[in-house]
């Protein structure tokens, strides 16, 4: 039902604004968008950082948030943001009483293991999964591979690519900064500390990257397992080591500005937004070849991709950008060239409302 000025109604089922992670960065640049221009938008936060008890109390408020909704501002599309694990259980009810309502529902999925959430999993959850899905109208993944492998869950004709997106920052391309960000040495990791994200790789890159490079500087800017590195560097090479935690904002922009190539060790990714982050911010990155990560790094363009768990290729390249000023700015360069073309905000939100209107049939 459209509002008074003619606007649709989506409800958006999302984790509350200040939550770590990917799924809150991509909902970030919805407000205050053109999406928000075009239709009528109401959030509703299912999701928050902290203990068992806070995560279980904040579902319940957002059930009954949308069974309010429901009676009182009926939306026309429920567009869900989910993962796999827990995430999937906490929409599940959400994902339930649209169906029951007879309101379409877009999932939008920013998961990446899918082996342990459906293809390695017990015949009950398979069909638990494939029934929710089922009650689904679309479900948006990120990237064409993920296409094909979620077709083993739901009907391809129902499955929308729409890839994540970055702000673009062009400025730092300027002599200057380029020349201190090349100087500075500096290798950028953002995201959760933990052995998927490459954590028990890290320390021995670093001892190899510190044999060529000794002034290098390693930013680790995230949450989980920090006191591994502590535990499995020499005091001097934990010294070239900075952990400031989970950073936003300024600190966050500072990081990116700062630095001089962006690393990602990854086991598996669906759509790195940390990668699309540093890519906006001109940085070469250094990543794995896992899951879709080649499909924002274009191996020997703005980037390198090594093997999962390769130390000795991705040591080599980190320190091919921190000593070649040139391949630093080429790839750079590169970077920012991709997300303009590829993966910009309005791109984005252009495939969301295309699904929209797949949904409601205009």
């Amino acid at each position: 039902m459209a509002t008074g000025n003619g606007k649709i109604r989506i409800c958006m089922i999302v984790p509350q604004a200040n939550v770590k992670g990917g799924i809150a960065a991509v909902v970030s640049g919805y407000y205050g968008s053109r999406l928000e221009k075009d239709f009528d938008v109401t959030y509703v936060e299912s999701y928050r950082d902290g203990s068992k008890w806070r995560k279980f109390t904040k579902a319940i408020r957002a059930y009954r948030e949308f069974r309010r909704i429901l009676g009182t501002k009926r939306p026309d599309i429920v567009h869900v943001h989910s993962s796999f694990g827990p995430s999937f259980y906490r929409k599940l009810p959400i994902i339930a009483m649209s169906h029951r309502a007879g309101i379409p529902v877009v999932n939008h999925v920013h998961g990446s293991a899918l082996e342990e959430f459906y293809l390695n999993a017990p015949g009950w959850k398979q069909q638990l999964v494939r029934k929710v899905y089922g009650w689904c109208d679309r479900v948006i993944v990120l990237s064409d591979d993920w296409k094909e492998k979620l077709s083993a869950i739901i009907p391809k004709e129902r499955i929308r690519v729409v890839p994540n997106y970055a702000a673009m920052h062009p400025e730092v391309l300027t002599e200057d900064m380029m020349r201190q960000r090349f100087a500075a040495h500096q290798v950028l990791f953002l995201g959760v500390i933990t052995e998927g994200k490459g954590l028990y790789e890290m320390p021995e890159v670093i001892r190899r990257v510190l044999t060529r490079v000794p002034d290098a500087r390693f930013v680790i800017c995230g949450v989980g397992d920090d006191g591994y590195l502590a535990a499995h560097l020499s005091e001097e090479e934990y010294r070239h080591v900075t952990l400031p935690g989970w950073v936003r904002g300024e600190e966050k922009e500072a990081n990116l500005r700062g630095s001089t190539v962006f690393w990602l060790p990854s086991h598996m990714e669906a759509m790195p937004m940390s990668a699309l982050d540093a890519m906006g911010y001109g940085l070469p990155v250094v990543a794995t070849n896992a899951g879709g990560i080649p499909n924002v790094v274009q191996d020997g363009m703005n980037g390198i991709l090594t093997n999962v768990q390769d130390t000795e290729a991705m040591a080599a390249e980190l320190v091919h950008f921190l000593t070649n000023e040139a391949a630093f700015r080429a790839a750079g360069e590169q970077s920012l060239r991709i997300v303009q073309e590829k993966f910009s905000l309005d791109a984005h939100i252009a495939g969301i409302e295309q699904v929209y209107g797949e949904v409601l049939g205009s």
